[in-house]
C-alpha cells in the first residue's frame, strides 16, 4: 500500500496517462454496478451511465426517490431499493405502505437500518423476524449484512457486504465453511491517487468504521484538512474500506475480490457522478 507521502507526490506515470485530474473512466468497465445516494445525488442520473444494475441507498423517507423515477430507472435495468425493515413504511410486520407500493420489478436490499435514519421506537424493533417476513415477499432480496453478520447469513440470501481490508478473507472463510450463495461487495469507490481528493471523498467516510474510529485523535478533521497522524490514519484506512487509485489499482484489487469468491461488486461514486461518466 503507499505511504501518505507517496500520495501527496502525486501520481505515477499511469496515472498522469490517463489525465491531469487523475480520473480514468475506463476502470469502471470492471464493475457490476453503481449505488447511488440520493441525499447528494439525482437518481435519476444514473440512467446516464452504463450500468445495467443500479442499488439506491436508504437516507431517511425525506429523500426517497419518486415512484415515477423508480419506475423509470428500472425500464431496462435491474435496480434494488434498500429496504430497512425496522422503519415505518418498510416493515413487513407492520406499517408496510412504501414497501407495497414500490412498482413492480423493482428489486430489494434488506437491511436493519441506520439508527440514524430510525426513531426510538423503530430501533427498539426485532431484525430477524422482519427479514424472514421480508424474505417472504421478495425471495431474490439481497440482505445488507453490516451489524447484523448472523442474521443475514441465516437468511441465505445474497450478502450484501461493505469493503474492508479484511473482505477477502472473510469471503474465503464463508466459502470454505461451504456457503454457496451469492456474496456482493459495497465499495465507494475514488478514481484518483491525490490525497486531499481521497481525503475530501471517503475521509468522513472510514471515519465511522470502527476501527478507524477507534485510532483516530479526538480532534483530527476526517478531509483534506487532515494532518499528520490522523491523515495517515484516513488514508491508509481509505485504501482499505474504498477502491482507491489508478485503473491498475482498482481492477487489481477487485480482480482479487472476484479470487476470493465474491460474485458482484457495486461502486459507489465517492466524488459524484461524473467520475463514472465514459
Amino acid at each position: 500500500m503507499s505511504s501518505s507521502d507517496d500520495l501527496e507526490a502525486g501520481s505515477t506515470s499511469e496515472t498522469t496517462a490517463i489525465g491531469d485530474d487523475g480520473i480514468d473512466p475506463t476502470a469502471l468497465d470492471c464493475l457490476d454496478g453503481i449505488a447511488i445516494k440520493p441525499a447528494e445525488m439525482s437518481v435519476s442520473r444514473a440512467a446516464e451511465l452504463p450500468f445495467e444494475r443500479v442499488t439506491i441507498d436508504y437516507e431517511g423517507i425525506e429523500h426517497y426517490p419518486d415512484r415515477r423515477v423508480l419506475e423509470s430507472l428500472a425500464d431496462g435495468r435491474e435496480v434494488r431499493v434498500t429496504v430497512p425493515v425496522r422503519a415505518d413504511g418498510f416493515d413487513p410486520l407492520g406499517d408496510d405502505g412504501h414497501l407495497a407500493d414500490l412498482p413492480e420489478g423493482l428489486q430489494t436490499v434488506l437491511v436493519a437500518g441506520h439508527p440514524a435514519y430510525l426513531s426510538e421506537r423503530e430501533r427498539s424493533r426485532a431484525i430477524a423476524p422482519r427479514f424472514a417476513a421480508a424474505m417472504d415477499l421478495a425471495p431474490d432480496s439481497w440482505v445488507g449484512t453490516e451489524g447484523v453478520e448472523r442474521i443475514a447469513l441465516a437468511t441465505g440470501a445474497t450478502q450484501f457486504e461493505l469493503l474492508s481490508n479484511t473482505t477477502p478473507t472473510d469471503v474465503r472463510a464463508l466459502r470454505a465453511a461451504g456457503f454457496t450463495g451469492e456474496i456482493a461487495i459495497y465499495a465507494p469507490t475514488v478514481l484518483t491517487d491525490d490525497a486531499d481528493a481521497v481525503l475530501d471523498a471517503v475521509g468522513a467516510y472510514v471515519a465511522r468504521r470502527k476501527r478507524v474510529a477507534d485510532q483516530l485523535p479526538a480532534t483530527a478533521e476526517t478531509d483534506s484538512r487532515a494532518t499528520g497522524e490522523g491523515r495517515d490514519i484516513l488514508l491508509q484506512a481509505a485504501h482499505e474500506y474504498a477502491l482507491v487509485g489508478s485503473r491498475a489499482t482498482i481492477r487489481d484489487r477487485i480482480h482479487l475480490l472476484r479470487d476470493a469468491g465474491a460474485d458482484t461488486i457495486v461502486g459507489y461514486p465517492a466524488r459524484g457522478l461524473e467520475d463514472f461518466a465514459v
